[in-house]
């Protein structure tokens, strides 16, 4: 696997290769979707744990390693339909090559950049970034980030292979997606296997909350309607801990005026 023979994780073949498909494939490697944001989920993740979580801590790490894999699967399969495909560039192409690029619906940093290969981006060519990473050092709410992280994963996979026909593409799809069901179920069982987990931090006092609105639906309609009778506004709340109410206008009180601003921010405005 990754880190040892020079073999992927799951085989990608590709029989038809397409350059607008590698650009689409993109987002599964760089995208908020992809597959650099759960593997640097969930390693960050795994840092955060003191040495009490050691199984928490394996599971996150394992998974994480397995993400890595993904990457490269998928950093193969862009690379095999861009160096693959009738369309890429080649001597006898007279336009430019950003021209030609985007005539075959190719990125065309694939090419000037890459050298018609994968690239750490999304499928419009905007780099990944860190910012789509969920670690906040708080297990059970990073393993909620974890289900939804994996849910609009699969999403996004099952939207690819709706798109393409080429069976070796499908095939490596239908691995992802499998793995990405897999994952969302692991992380829901990590979770009803802790103690109380939610309201996310079970630890903070509940006392120390407002008791009149921490089980309430607060309405924000302009005319106060009646209560909807809907699961979130009656009946017990998931943690066990309190009933839900429905309240059909917000507590407010007061304005929400400012005082007026120091004069060297120069924001008074001119008379």
């Amino acid at each position: 696997m990754f880190f040892h023979e020079p073999e992927l994780q799951y085989e990608v073949t590709v029989e038809n290769p397409d350059p607008h498909f590698a650009k689409l494939l993109q987002q599964a490697i760089g995208g908020q979707e992809g597959e650099m944001r759960v593997a640097l989920q969930y390693m960050f993740q795994a840092w955060a744990l003191p040495e009490e979580h050691e199984a928490y801590r394996d599971l996150l790490m394992e998974t994480a390693v397995e993400e890595l894999g993904h990457i490269e699967m998928l950093a193969t399969a862009v690379t095999k339909n861009l160096r693959g495909s009738p369309k890429q560039m080649d001597e006898e192409v007279q336009e430019t090559a950003a021209t030609a690029a985007t005539m075959t619906g190719q990125n065309p940093r694939q090419f000037l950049s890459s050298g018609l290969s994968a690239m750490p981006v999304d499928s419009n060519g905007v780099p990944f970034t860190g910012g789509y990473v969920a670690a906040s050092g708080n297990l059970a709410g990073d393993l909620y980030a974890n289900v939804m992280a994996e849910a609009t994963g699969r999403t996004l996979a099952t939207r690819l292979w709706e798109y393409t026909d080429d069976p070796g593409m499908k095939d490596m799809l239908s691995y992802l997606i499998a793995r990405d069901a897999m994952h969302q179920n692991q992380w829901l069982e990590a979770l009803d296997a802790l103690d109380d987990p939610v309201p996310v931090p079970a630890s903070f006092p509940q006392e120390e909350e407002n008791q009149d609105v921490n089980y309430a639906f607060i309405s924000t309609r302009r005319d106060p309607q009646p209560d909807p009778n809907a699961p979130w506004t009656q009946g017990p709340s998931p943690d066990g801990k309190g009933k839900f109410s429905y309240l059909a206008e917000q507590p407010g009180d007061g304005d929400g005026i400012p005082p007026k601003p120091d004069p060297s921010t120069y924001s008074e405005p001119e008379e």
